[in-house]
């Protein structure tokens, strides 16, 4: 039998089964447990984190509602996300989360559910996306291409949910900033894999923007894909001297002394 590891219909459809909608519900004390407990995952997993293009949210109006959307490639993306929001951001992570009843505790990190069975069921996970971007203390992240994908998959096709949410909050709070964030795994030199995440320029949408949801769509679509081609072509130039570093492990002892023998200027060897 062979091993399907992508489908094209997300999980909640293919399960068939009406499930009702569950809100985040944070407190500081559940907030506090998932932070270390995600920040700890990553350093258990991965030997550095490597970030950069954070200006493009600090020289933006920080006083208007942001919304951080990204490819979805596997099951650390949240985790990633959760770490980007609240230790590089300083804000409570929104993330849309499919099939939330197998991960009840999720909520207690600010995940929230939505249902794919029916429009009717996933509008419910939309209305309350605009309705949460608008608290400062949030960063609502969206994975818009709505099922997962596999790595540096193209091109990039969204679902109209992050346009719709993104012109309703227009209407709501007068404008709204969208940042594409791009996420690879990638190992250089050491014998662990290493989280890189660049942060694209920022959109802001106003009351003067008249694009429609199809064309927004392709916007975004535009902006993550140039934000991922960036960041591919630093990758495979080995430029990442410029990132900021989040977290980077120290060199295990075997490394430490492959490191010291490099260092040793060997006499050269004389014929026989």
């Amino acid at each position: 039998m062979v091993e399907q590891l992508y489908s094209d219909i997300p999980p909640t459809k293919l399960r068939n089964k009406e499930e009702k909608f569950k809100p985040a519900k944070t407190s500081k004390f559940w907030l506090w447990v998932a932070s270390m407990f995600f920040f700890n995952m990553l350093q258990n997993r991965f030997y550095a984190f490597r970030y950069k293009g954070v200006e493009n949210y600090y020289n933006s109006d920080t006083k208007i509602p942001t919304i951080l959307f990204a490819p979805h490639s596997n099951w650390w993306d949240g985790i990633v996300l959760y770490n980007i929001t609240h230790r590089i951001f300083h804000k409570e992570i929104r993330l849309m989360v499919e099939e939330l009843n197998r991960f009840p505790l999720l909520r207690r990190g600010g995940a929230y559910s939505v249902n794919k069975k029916s429009p009717q069921s996933a509008m419910k996970a939309l209305q309350y996306s605009v309705d949460l971007v608008g608290d400062l203390r949030n960063m609502l992240c969206i994975f818009p291409q709505g099922i997962i994908r596999p790595p540096h998959y193209r091109p990039f096709e969204f679902q109209t949910g992050l346009a719709y949410i993104a012109q309703n909050a227009v209407k709501k709070y007068g404008r709204v900033n969208l940042i594409p964030c791009a996420i690879d795994y990638c190992f250089f030199r050491d014998n662990r894999p290493e989280v890189v995440v660049d942060f694209g320029k920022c959109i802001e949408l106003n009351n003067e923007t008249s694009l429609s949801r199809k064309d927004l769509t392709h916007l975004f679509e535009q902006a993550l894909t140039q934000t991922c081609d960036a960041q591919a072509y630093d990758i495979s130039h080995g430029e990442v001297s410029n990132y900021n570093i989040l977290f980077k492990q120290h060199l295990k002892w075997y490394r430490r002394i492959e490191q010291r023998l490099k260092s040793i200027d060997l006499p050269p060897v004389s014929g026989v």
